[in-house]
Order: structure tokens, then C-alpha cells, then sequence
């Protein structure tokens, strides 16, 4: 994606005095680790899609700070000769780790690390927060709304209210990873093959001297794919019936059949209803009806209790901008350091509020799967080299309520967080678009129904291991 300026420079104001006081204290170099979390699930879902790590990769892949940039922080005459030279030399060699994109996630789990030179590290912060949290955002309230749908497709037609270009394009992206079957952004299609489509809007039918002419002239033009806007005037008393007066005139006699009729106004269940058995009656059983128009997953899954005889839902503000909740909240918080030895010293930023206190050391994150059902069972932080041994039973415990415990069995301990970069090498595969789509819808088929509800979805487990919890412990007590 063609960028309007170079993204080095995007970053809070903050990490360049800090990465500049580092390199004056001889700190610049010392290995630290960070941590990006999220405390809470937006719209009090049950599960969070973690997405974006694609443009993360593509960031790093190509970061570097230009003469021009170097010169712009120059004259705020506040950064060292020595620490803008470092800038001008910039060579990343940080590791990093993350989960795959499309990963169902919770909040207080690691969803990327970094592990790298303090400057490095810290430098990175803006960019990593600002992709994860947008795409992770958008893909979550995609996953929300797609579920609503129960089977029927859903496609994102939010591009011009989207917060700006990039918003407009990474969260069709998200949201097609996260179940939508396509977009109307024909840019995203050619970046990253999210399908586009979209036919007609209420203009098409305006510039004609009537709307039959104009639904005429549409299914010349596309006798394959006609879909018929019918809400210009009267659905029912107008764009209904000159819309099958075109089927008839114009795509039978081609041997065509049309696609499907699309509303965007009014009472879409009811609306529906009737359209379904008129077109029945007018042997059009395979015309499907799509809707549009200000829809949520609460909209959506009402449409459908009630009966409505809608199969696609095109779906654009609510989803592109997530109306609802429109901040995701992950964090990027320091967690361990290393001494001159290589030691790693733990470090924990304690709060009065709970859910702020940050969980300390190197991590992995293991996701616990019943060998009988498939099921995933619960989550379990541990630190970065603990194995779990398959062929014992493990405990898990709450972290908070230690006192609950679960003893599992028979179960599979999947590691999360993957290496993608090592030493400032890219080591990881990037998939393709469709094949993260693939594995979202996978892994959510993998959670149980009680975790995906929309209201007052059941607890899913995220556990520490007993050498974490103690690690923990200990600097709680100690500060």
C-alpha cells in the first residue's frame, strides 16, 4: 500500500526522549522484553481476534529513519549527536513473537513479545499498538456480526466511513479474516484478494427516465451477476414488480437467472417476507434478498428471530468504525530485563486497580485442547522454557481465586506465540489472506458456544503455571 509519508516517524513523542535518554545513560543496548495485552474484550464479548501482525511484519521488515527524518528530530534540539546517528544506522535485531493472525485471544495473554535492545524495542511501540489494536478491533466486531448472521453471507461495505484510507482498507482485511465473505473495497481485493462486489446504489436508478429502464439497462450490462437495487421509490408497489418485469424481459430470454434483489431502507423483516413470496410466485425461488443499512449483530440477530427471508447482509458503519466500542485497549508494558550476564530480572508495574498490574518474565502462552472432543478447554501462561508434558495430568488454577482448580487429562498443549522474527531475521512464514481467513474460522470452531454468546458469555480460562504465579507473587509482596 503506497504510503503518504514514511512511517519511522510514527511513533508518541515519548519514545524518542526516552530512546534518547537510554543511549546518553548507556542503556540503549541492554536487552529488554515488552509485552502487548489487552485487559478487556470489546462490547463484553466472550473472545477477542487477534489480526494484524501481517503489517507488523512489513513495518519492521522496512524500517529505517532517513536523512530527512533525522534531520526533522535535529532541530528539536533536544536528541544527541550520538543517539541520531544511531537512528541513521538504524539495523533492527530484535526477536519477536506472536500469535498468528485470526487467533481467538483473552485478555491478560501475551499476544506478541519483543525482545531486543531497549532503543529498538521501545521504538516499536506506536506502530505494534496502533496495527493490532485496529485490525484486532474491527476483526472482533466482524467475528460478532458474522456470527448473528447463522450461516448467511456478510459482506463489508463500510469504506467510506471508515476513519480514514488505511482504516478503510486493513479493516476490510480484518474483517474478511474474520468470517465476512467480501467487501466493497476494490483496493483491498487487489492488495490482499478479499473478493470485492457491490452493483448498483440509488443514483443509477435516478439517472433513468423510469426505474424499470434503469433495471433494464443494469442486466444488459451484467446478466450474469444482476443484482437490482428496489428501495429508490416503493419496494413493493414499484422496484419489486419492474424488477421482475426485468428478469422476465431481460434475463430469461438469455438464459440467465439474477442474482438477488437488495433493500436499504425501511422494515427490512417485514420487507422481506414479502418479497420472498412474491418472488416465489414469480418463479424466482433461487433470487436471493440482501439488506443493508445501519446493521449490528443485534439488528441482524432480530431480522432472524423474527423470521426474516434475508440471505446477505451487507454491512458498513457499525462494522468498519465497530460503533459499538470503537477502542480495543492492548498495551505494550516492559515485563523483564536482562543483566550483564544474560540473566533475566523480571519487572512488574503494580496499580491499585487490579486488572492494571502487569504479569512479569519471558512467557509462553499454551492452549489446552480435550484429545475427546477437539475442544479447546483454557489458556495457560507460563514462563518461556516450561514444557508441558503431555502424557501427565496438569493442574490449572485461577490466578486471582487460586483456590479453584482443575485437574486435565488427555489433552493436547499447543504453543501460541510463534517466532517471527530472531535476531532481526524474519523467520516466519507469512500466509496468504484466504488461509489466515481459514484458520480464524477453525480455531473459533474449536471454542464452545457458551464462550462465543453475545451476552453474558461464559469465563474462558486463562491460567498461570505454578512457576509464573510464584515469580508474581513474590514482587507483589516484595513491592
Amino acid at each position: 500500500m503506497n504510503q503518504e509519508f514514511e512511517l519511522s516517524l510514527l511513533n508518541d513523542f515519548y519514545e524518542f526522549t526516552m530512546s534518547n535518554g537510554f543511549y546518553n545513560e548507556n542503556k540503549g543496548e541492554r536487552i529488554v522484553y515488552f509485552d502487548v495485552f489487552f485487559r478487556r474484550v470489546p462490547d463484553k464479548g466472550g473472545y477477542a481476534i487477534c489480526c494484524g501482525l501481517d503489517q507488523i511484519i512489513d513495518y519492521i521488515s522496512n524500517l529505517s529513519y532517513s536523512e530527512e527524518n533525522v534531520e526533522f528530530l535535529r532541530q528539536k534540539k533536544l536528541f544527541s549527536d550520538g543517539f541520531l546517528d544511531y537512528l541513521r544506522n538504524f539495523k533492527f535485531s530484535c526477536d519477536v513473537y506472536a500469535v498468528p493472525e485470526g487467533t481467538p485471544v483473552f485478555p491478560g495473554e501475551p499476544i506478541l513479545t519483543v525482545r531486543g535492545p531497549a532503543i529498538q524495542a521501545q521504538l516499536l511501540e506506536t506502530m505494534i499498538l496502533l496495527t493490532l489494536n485496529h485490525q484486532s478491533l474491527i476483526a472482533t466486531k466482524a467475528s460478532r456480526i458474522v456470527r448473528a448472521a447463522d450461516g448467511r453471507g456478510v459482506s463489508e461495505f463500510g469504506a467510506r466511513r471508515a476513519h480514514g484510507t488505511a482504516a478503510s482498507v486493513m479493516g476490510a482485511r480484518a474483517a474478511y479474516i474474520a468470517g465476512c465473505t467480501g467487501t466493497s473495497n476494490v483496493l483491498c481485493d487487489k492488495l490482499y484478494g478479499v473478493p470485492c462486489n457491490g452493483t448498483m446504489a440509488h443514483s443509477w436508478v435516478q439517472s433513468f427516465d423510469s426505474e424499470y429502464e434503469a433495471f433494464e439497462a443494469y442486466a444488459r450490462n451484467y446478466p450474469q451477476s444482476c443484482v437490482l437495487l428496489i428501495d429508490t421509490f416503493n419496494v413493493l408497489k414499484s422496484g419489486l414488480p419492474n424488477a421482475i418485469k426485468c428478469f422476465d424481459n431481460v434475463l430469461k430470454p438469455q438464459g440467465c437467472r439474477p442474482v438477488a434483489v437488495r433493500i436499504d431502507s425501511g422494515d427490512i423483516t417485514y420487507l422481506s417476507k414479502k418479497i420472498r413470496a412474491v418472488l416465489d410466485a414469480a418463479g424466482y425461488p433461487d433470487c436471493k434478498i440482501m439488506v443493508s443499512n445501519s446493521l449490528d449483530e443485534y439488528i441482524i440477530r432480530d431480522c432472524i428471530n423474527q423470521g426474516a427471508k434475508i440471505d446477505l447482509f451487507g454491512v458498513g458503519e457499525r462494522l468498519i468504525t465497530s460503533r459499538s466500542e470503537s477502542v480495543f485497549g492492548g498495551v505494550y508494558k516492559l515485563v523483564a530485563v536482562e543483566d550483564e550476564e544474560g540473566n533475566i530480572i523480571p519487572k512488574i508495574k503494580i496499580s491499585e486497580n487490579i486488572e492494571k498490574i502487569t504479569t512479569p518474565c519471558f512467557k509462553q502462552l499454551y492452549r489446552f485442547f480435550s484429545k475427546e472432543t477437539g475442544m479447546a478447554i483454557a489458556d495457560l501462561i507460563t514462563l518461556h522454557e516450561e514444557v508441558i508434558d503431555e502424557s501427565k495430568p496438569y493442574t490449572l488454577f485461577d490466578p486471582v481465586h487460586t483456590w479453584k482448580e482443575k485437574v486435565v487429562n488427555d489433552y493436547v498443549a499447543t504453543p501460541l506465540l510463534k517466532p517471527i522474527f530472531l535476531g532481526g531475521k524474519l523467520v516466519y512464514e507469512k500466509p496468504q489472506t484466504i488461509e489466515i481467513r481459514s484458520y480464524c474460522l477453525e480455531q473459533l470452531s474449536l471454542l464452545w458456544d457458551e464462550v462465543k454468546r453475545f451476552e453474558n458469555p461464559h469465563e474462558y480460562y486463562v491460567d498461570y503455571s505454578q512457576k509464573l504465579w510464584d515469580i508474581k507473587h513474590q514482587l507483589l509482596k516484595k513491592h
